[in-house]
């Protein structure tokens, strides 16, 4: 429809790679949530990997990209918190200094959104038709919490999923260990953290641990399959979008031999 908001996807570089499926689960939900979606082929990286590492002079050139790329839409919309927050955060933050830059890196923080919180906040979403028969719980990434306040908003939609029992962690705000460049920088500290959320994953009884943002799944699969666990990992845009009965649970990426 003429009227519907014409959004665009930021895919992400970690769903492109290891997780397609959410990507097309974004689309779907947003299509039916009356958006008229686009995916731009152009775009690249956001850039947090230069920017949490401090170099800020490539974070720069990614971000010039993509603001070049998105400018010309409704909306974008970040199947990610950590990408989301990166976009509508740290952008304003690299370029305060740069008057012209400054604004249009503005503008764009202020019409993006990561997937769930756009379509409760600006959508008015409040019920989902979708099912998954199991026990969930649901994990709190870092920069979707902190930076773009998402908490409520995965947890009333997933509320209205037929079949599905949330059950909280004991601690769902506290970090997984991956944190992007932290896991290979502080190794050590990295998997004890992983391994503590892991511990509290499996005391709430859950068997499918959902979250939205796709670095924090990698990593509690992988830390969760090598103790030999078997819960299922999903983002929660698979669950919400009813694409679970056709794809495979989230895993870990095989390293290479």
């Amino acid at each position: 429809m003429a009227d519907s908001p014409r959004v665009a996807l930021f895919v992400t570089c970690l769903v492109d790679l290891f997780r397609p499926t959410v990507g097309f689960a974004a689309v779907k939900l947003l299509e039916e949530a009356g958006c008229r979606v686009e995916v731009p082929a152009a775009q690249t990286c956001c850039g947090q990997p230069a920017f949490n590492s401090g170099d800020r002079d490539n974070a720069k050139a990614l971000a010039r990209q993509v603001i070049d790329v998105f400018k010309g839409f409704d909306y974008v919309v970040v199947p990610s918190g950590s990408c989301g927050g990166m976009i509508k955060t740290h952008y304003p933050e690299l370029f305060a200094t740069d008057p012209i830059m400054a604004d249009v890196a503005n503008a764009l923080a202020a019409k993006t959104f990561e997937l769930v919180s756009f379509l409760t906040d600006v959508m008015k979403c409040d019920h989902i038709a979708a099912r998954y028969d199991g026990v969930a719980t649901y994990h709190d990434a870092c920069s979707g919490l902190r930076e773009l306040g998402i908490k409520d908003q995965p947890r009333r939609l997933l509320k209205g999923v037929e079949g599905l029992t949330l059950k909280e962690m004991a601690t769902p705000e506290v970090c997984c260990g991956f944190g992007g460049t932290f896991c290979v920088k502080y190794p050590e500290i990295s998997d004890k953290m992983v391994s503590d959320k892991v511990a509290d994953i499996v005391a709430t009884g859950a068997d499918t641990l959902l979250c939205g943002d796709m670095g924090c799944l990698l990593n509690m699969a992988g830390k969760q399959s090598r103790l030999g666990k078997s819960i299922r990992v999903r983002h929660v845009a698979e669950v919400l979008a009813g694409m679970t009965d056709t794809t495979p649970p989230i895993a870990a990426p095989r390293e290479k031999r």
